[in-house]
């Protein structure tokens, strides 16, 4: 696949950068170039990552931050079955539970919830660190709500994290799938006030809280573009309208004459 110019492999984590050095030099460049490619692409283009991530892993199947890379690009494009067999294998190379929860949210995706709620109670979660152990959370009670356990799903997300008032890089997320979590139960009042607080806390946009606010409000979204694309499309009738009458009137003048 082709790699742009702008590309040279330096921008990978020195880490990574480091797990390459045991291949040699130009096999080393070509993979972290490719590596490059999928953490450009895997929020935008999930399938151009995947593409770029199978070129990595052909070159360098025996490098663990390959193996990862590989699995989130698979997961991305919700390819749960070969995500989780990448993430084992990167597992195995580390001996790593970093990616404990998102191999649990593979077998939520495998359509196997039971599997990660046996996962969220397994010992490696008291290995994660804080991150960690709210994202086994969030997947857990999305397992939850997968098996139609809702009142389940709404305890499983409360937490000290969720009541501390200090904003984490997690906050925003765990507070919004609470708030969802209580508007599926019906309890609309609850879930409007969690979703005001998941925009308070959530700086970079990385949820639609404030959109599902605004829903719960009755605010209404009006696409400006596409009002004046319509009325551009009116005027434009209207010319043509006004061309027509005019060419019937030049017509039926020529037949007077």
């Amino acid at each position: 696949m082709p790699i742009p110019e702008d590309v040279t492999g330096d921008e990978i984590d020195k880490d990574v950068r480091q797990e390459l050095q045991s291949l040699p030099k130009g096999l080393a460049e070509d993979v972290a170039k490719n590596l490059v490619m999928v953490a450009r692409l895997i929020d935008e283009d999930p399938e151009g990552a995947y593409g770029y991530s199978k070129v990595a892993l052909r070159l360098a199947s025996r490098v663990a931050a390959v193996r990862e890379a590989a699995g989130f690009a698979a997961y991305a494009s919700q390819k749960y079955s070969e995500a989780l067999a990448e993430f084992r294998a990167a597992r195995r190379m580390t001996g790593n539970v970093e990616l404990w929860p998102v191999m649990a949210d593979c077998e939520r995706g495998l359509g196997r919830p039971e599997k990660a709620l046996d996962m969220a109670g397994a010992p490696e979660v008291h290995k994660l660190d804080k991150a960690g152990q709210v994202e086994m959370r969030l997947v857990a009670a999305g397992a939850r709500r997968d098996m139609g356990q809702l009142d389940a799903a709404i305890v499983t997300l409360q937490s000290p994290e969720l009541a501390s008032n200090s904003v984490q890089p997690w906050t925003a997320r765990l507070r919004y799938a609470y708030a969802d979590a209580l508007l599926a139960a019906g309890r609309e009042d609850e879930a409007r006030e969690w979703f005001a607080k998941a925009v308070e806390s959530d700086k970079d946009g990385s949820t639609d809280a404030s959109d599902r606010l605004a829903e719960l409000d009755g605010v209404e979204f009006v696409d400006a573009f596409a009002e004046d694309e319509d009325e551009d499309e009116a005027d434009t009738e209207g010319a043509e309208k006004v061309v027509e009458d005019d060419d019937v009137e030049d017509d039926e003048g020529d037949l007077k004459d």
